[in-house]
């Protein structure tokens, strides 16, 4: 079994509105992460944190995830992650994850990501650079939770570079990081971003 988990807790402070209620191809960041993630997934986790009740109000595909809300957000990203992982199933055996403000992946690269191997990890990547979503074992999931708040997730990645499955994909979207309005206005234009 394999659970999708969304962060959407942050405070979008450079964008200026909340990045999960941005909108992209007609539907909002979030819901369309839900979208991507729901088919391959048996349960999708969303973090939620600043912003939670506007996010939840604004979401159309609700039905389809779980959203949780962590409270000490403003920790950083992962205390947001290891909350998410707290609320993971039991039964699952690997983890899809990304983060909300990488929307512009293809249905193609999930679902390939979904579908391969399990593996300890499991990174897409194009023109030699990784990128969103990974998907890592429940075995990872254990690591992530010990990790100080003062840690990084990548410190665990790092950590099992030797171990990792790297996917090539034709996806320039898995590298598309919308954190602030100028790359909103390149992503909305069609340009890579």
């Amino acid at each position: 079994m394999t659970a999708g988990l969304i962060l959407a807790a942050g405070e979008s402070r450079r964008m200026g509105s909340p990045k999960a209620l941005l909108e992209y191809h007609g539907e909002t960041f979030l819901d369309r992460w839900i979208g991507l993630f729901a088919p391959h997934c048996a349960a999708v986790i969303v973090v939620l944190g600043a912003h939670a009740g506007e996010i939840r109000a604004g979401i159309r595909r609700r039905s389809q995830a779980r959203l949780v809300e962590n409270a000490d957000y403003r920790a950083g990203q992962l205390s947001s992650m290891q909350f998410g992982l707290r609320a993971v199933p039991a039964e699952a055996d690997d983890i899809l994850f990304t983060l909300v403000d990488h929307p512009a992946v293809t249905a193609e690269t999930v679902a390939r990501l979904a579908a391969g191997p399990s593996t300890p990890l499991r990174i897409p990547r194009y023109d030699g650079r990784r990128g969103h979503p990974i998907r890592f074992s429940r075995a990872l999931a254990a690591e992530f939770l010990a990790l100080p708040v003062s840690a990084a997730a990548r410190d665990v990645v790092a950590r099992h570079a030797s171990d990792a499955a790297y996917l090539e994909v034709e996806d320039a979207g898995i590298l598309a990081d919308i954190d602030d309005a100028e790359a909103y206005a390149r992503l909305s234009a069609g340009s890579r971003v």
